[in-house]
């Protein structure tokens, strides 16, 4: 490994559900309207006239203990050097073990069966740019950068704010933490749940 910790930090508070992140990571990359490296899961909560919007962006967390890597039958997915989880589309014979596998719900398959996810914009972020959901965050609500070099923005905030995992109990150890996901997840929703996000296919058996 090269001694880099890819990190992503995302304060929720600030969350307020504009979909950029969402619309650069589409024009970064190149997807279609129905796919999605990232997205927004938002809801209402509270009674009138004190009523909140909760928003909660999702995206792959790159886990240390990843499920998707220990499940994929031929290697497709892969950590690099740096530690990211990403898949070599060349080996991937979309059999979607890695899809059920995540916890998240951010893999996806394109129209070639292959899966796609979150690389954390690798092509940017190697070449010392900011993922492209980071860059365009109009509140500044993501945070970017390596965990394990103490004088990063990134390492700073950790360290000064802390942060919460999504689905904490699994103990996956994910690059991604949240500030503020247990206020918000305390909130009762009183509108439905959009859980955004990639369109699964149904059942054609």
């Amino acid at each position: 490994k090269s001694g880099k910790r890819p990190f992503m930090l995302v304060d929720v508070s600030l969350c307020i559900g504009c979909h950029a992140c969402v619309n650069a990571c589409k024009f970064e990359n190149g997807l279609a309207l129905k796919q999605f490296n990232t997205w927004i899961e938002t809801w209402d909560a509270g009674e009138y006239p004190h009523v909140v919007r909760a928003n909660v962006p999702h995206l792959c967390n790159h886990c240390d203990d990843a499920p998707c890597l220990a499940v994929c039958p031929t290697g497709a997915t892969y950590r690099n050097d740096d530690g990211l989880v990403l898949v070599d589309q060349e080996k991937c014979i979309g059999c979607k073990y890695c899809m059920a596998a995540c916890p998240f719900s951010v893999r996806w398959q394109n129209d070639d069966g292959e899966v796609e996810k979150c690389t954390f914009c690798v092509n940017r972020t190697s070449a010392g740019l900011l993922p492209a959901c980071v860059s365009t965050c109009v509140t500044r609500a993501r945070y970017f950068g390596d965990l394990d070099d103490p004088s990063s923005d990134i390492a700073k905030k950790v360290a000064d704010v802390g942060g919460e995992a999504l689905f904490a109990d699994l103990g996956l150890n994910p690059s991604v933490l949240y500030v503020g996901l247990s206020q918000v997840e305390g909130l009762p929703a009183t509108s439905a749940i959009h859980r955004g996000g990639n369109v699964v296919k149904p059942y054609e058996g």
